[in-house]
């Protein structure tokens, strides 16, 4: 059977960068070369970086993008390349209908796309045919659907390409790649992280290649965008399902893997040619850059990197997010406040790890309430992790206040919390430092937070990890250390003793929230879930609680609006992923006797 060697460039595209992106498509095209691929492979709208968001919808950028694609194709033949198929995702237009205003249709009428680059060439032209409209997704606002499948021959061999979405749903191009014969199917991807989401990725690549009785591969683009984070984890799997070859997660390479694959069989023009025909419905374009196989060759096996563990992969998740937003937003330092507590100690661990002690700058700022064990947990961090390490007490601060407006009560508590953020963001603005926000989706979801207090910030690396995985988190990466033989980054204490915002005397999270085993449970249901009151009471909560915490957490909606940006970890962030109105009457509550009526009730769902 005819050879090819495949790479697929697992790399991590900046928005907006169009000629740094073009600049990152050469150097591994080229590190590809050198390793003898004959087709390689990069993400969804590399070129663009991913997800652009209105960007789409400017004539301006779509025109550059283009433009960007046709130079890359000259440059790659220029610079000795020509002779690689490169595969490439890119911002692309539907010239029949862009000058054309129709309600619902995106302005302009951009389209997600992938090209072949071959010979100096732009071929093999697709658009992306499934637009999500889900979840952080919203491609019917952007783009306009593509409407056929490309086959492009390569060395004899018919490859057939998907962008991402395509792949999920039925029907459409990956539907047909099965009748158009093809040996290949070739998927480019942008592909967001959530857990456990390369558990589902695998099979579903499985399903798609026994469907298509084709091998499958699978490129991932990796790196931090906003609130995004993609992992990699780049795949291929044979017609059988096999998994042969596996990218690591969160780490920029290229993946080499040699395919043995069934020659084309089916009709299809001469080199550089093209034809179209309809399949099952659906219209096949057909691309042929060589016909001749090669000449044959030893194999070598792919690599398949090991996978990572829950705990792992989130924090490498948190890490990246933070590392990227902070180098592709020239930021060079953060600053982040240090009570002593589990959150700001996560959080200046995963800033340490992400940009390097040098450029973090923690900040302990005790009040007349602040206890002894946490000014010396927050000094004990500092010296674990090597950052950079001041101490500005508030108590003059907050008593110059209180001197010139007397607040008592909660108000006083949260006057201490709003001149710690104003001491952070006035070192930000002398300094040049990215404030870090350190609160967690638990207290974020029921407004524990103090706003333009704790909640100031440029970025929150922990926004989409619940309290109870924060303390895992933290207990994980200390582990980590001691198999390295080093240093545990956070200190002992900071993980045990009972979490407190030290607003008051003798204060505890638990005054005013349930235990944070049960609230994240509770959460798990309510945010995560959709699941509603009288789901929360047959699932087996007390309905004082459901009401409590369900109260809390629609009451917090405002708050939210207002916080940073943080890494989507979970399948419901914070975010574009859970979109609820601020200004809204109705509320969950717990049902009476009455209305759950006395007939026995069914018994609780499993848990999740």
């Amino acid at each position: 059977m005819p050879q090819i060697r495949l790479a697929l460039a697992q790399v991590n595209p900046t928005v907006g960068a169009l000629d740094a992106n073009a600049d990152l498509v050469v150097r591994m095209t080229r590190h590809a070369a050198g390793q003898h691929a004959h087709l390689v492979a990069f993400p969804e709208m590399v070129l663009t970086g991913y997800p652009i968001e209105d960007l789409a919808l400017r004539r301006s950028f779509v025109d550059a993008s283009r433009g960007a694609l046709e130079k890359l194709a000259v440059r790659l033949h220029d610079e000795g390349l020509g002779s690689i198929a490169v595969v490439v995702g890119y911002l692309g237009r539907d010239d029949a209908t862009a000058d054309t205003v129709q309600l619902g249709r995106p302005k302009g009428s951009p389209q997600n796309a992938v090209a072949v680059l071959y010979g100096g060439h732009v071929l093999g032209r697709q658009a992306k045919h499934h637009l999500p409209n889900y979840g952080v997704f919203d491609e019917f606002r952007y783009f306009v659907q593509g409407d056929h499948l490309g086959v492009v021959r390569l060395h004899g061999i018919d490859i057939a390409l998907a962008i991402c979405e395509d792949l999920w749903q039925d029907g459409g191009p990956v539907a047909v790649a099965r009748e158009a014969d093809a040996s290949l199917l070739l998927v480019i991807n942008g592909s967001p992280y959530e857990r456990h989401k390369d558990d589902s990725r695998l099979e579903l690549a499985r399903r798609r290649a026994a469907d298509s009785r084709a091998t499958l591969a699978y490129v991932n683009m990796v790196g931090g965008q906003d609130e995004l984070v993609f992992d990699g984890d780049s795949l291929v799997v044979d017609a059988n399902g096999e998994l042969l070859a596996r990218a690591p997660q969160f780490e920029e390479g290229c993946l080499v893997v040699d395919l043995d694959l069934p020659p084309a069989t089916a009709a299809a023009p001469e080199p550089w040619g093209v034809v179209d025909e309809h399949i099952a419905g659906f219209r096949v374009r057909r691309t042929t850059l060589s016909t001749e196989a090669l000449p044959a060759y030893t194999p070598e096996p792919g690599a398949i990197a090991p996978v990572l563990s829950d705990p792992a992969e989130v924090y490498a998740a948190v890490v990246t997010g933070l590392r990227d937003y902070v180098r592709k937003n020239g930021f060079t330092s953060v600053v982040l406040g240090l009570s002593g507590g589990i959150d700001s100690a996560l959080c200046a661990a995963v800033a340490v790890d992400a940009i390097g002690a040098e450029n973090v700058h923690g900040v302990s700022m005790p009040s007349s309430y602040s206890s002894e064990h946490s000014k010396n947990d927050a000094h004990e961090l500092a010296e674990r992790t090597g950052l950079r390490y001041r101490v500005v007490p508030i108590a003059p601060m907050v008593q110059s206040f209180l001197d010139n407006l007397p607040l008592t009560g909660l108000a006083e508590e949260n006057l201490q919390a709003r001149v710690r953020g104003m001491a952070l963001m006035g070192l930000s603005n002398q300094e040049g430092h990215l404030v870090l926000a350190t609160g967690n989706k638990s207290e974020l979801a029921v407004g524990y937070s103090t706003i333009y207090g704790d909640a100031v910030g440029g970025y929150a690396p922990l926004k989409d990890v619940p309290k109870t995985l924060v303390w895992e988190l933290a207990r994980w990466r200390n582990a980590v250390a001691v198999e390295r033989d080093q240093q545990p980054p956070i200190p002992e204490n900071s993980i045990d003793k009972p979490p407190s915002a030290e607003l008051r005397p003798g204060q505890l999270d638990t005054d005013s929230l349930p235990d944070y085993s049960l609230l994240d449970e509770i959460l798990d249901h309510y945010v995560e879930q959709d699941r509603g009151s009288s789901e929360l009471l047959q699932a087996g909560f007390a309905p004082e609680l459901v009401t409590k915490v369900l109260r809390m957490v629609d009451a917090a909606e405002y708050k939210r609006r207002q916080y940073p940006p943080g890494p989507k970890i979970t399948q419901r962030n914070f975010g574009r992923d859970r979109r609820l109105p601020i200004t809204t009457t109705w509320r969950e509550h717990a049902p009476t006797a009455d209305e759950l009526g006395t007939a026995e009730q069914p018994p609780p769902p499993p848990p999740s």
